[in-house]
């Protein structure tokens, strides 16, 4: 069993309260959890109305499908063009 994750720090520009915040970030949690069927929620930055961290986790059969799925769902992130990504570290759980 191998047990991916990706944390994404994200920054959003045109964003001016908690409420808008969500809708740019739902969006993308949801939508990571529907196409792709993996663990996905706001991890940090909860107050901040322009900033927004999100994590997602994989686990799969094989290391090779693992970062497949996170390379799919790094790439559904980018293509949200409401966002402006700082930051992305991916982690292997042991």
């Amino acid at each position: 069993m191998y047990v991916l994750t990706l944390e994404v720090d994200l920054h959003l520009p045109e964003v001016r309260s908690l409420k808008a915040k969500r809708s740019v970030v739902r969006p993308i949690v949801e939508g990571a959890r529907r196409r792709y069927a993996v663990a996905a929620a706001e991890v940090g930055y909860q107050q901040q109305w322009q900033r927004a961290e999100l994590g997602f986790a994989v686990v799969a059969g094989t290391e090779r499908h693992a970062v497949e799925v996170i390379d799919e769902v790094e790439r559904f992130v980018w293509s949200h063009p409401e966002v402006q990504v700082l930051t992305i570290e991916r982690r292997w759980m042991g």
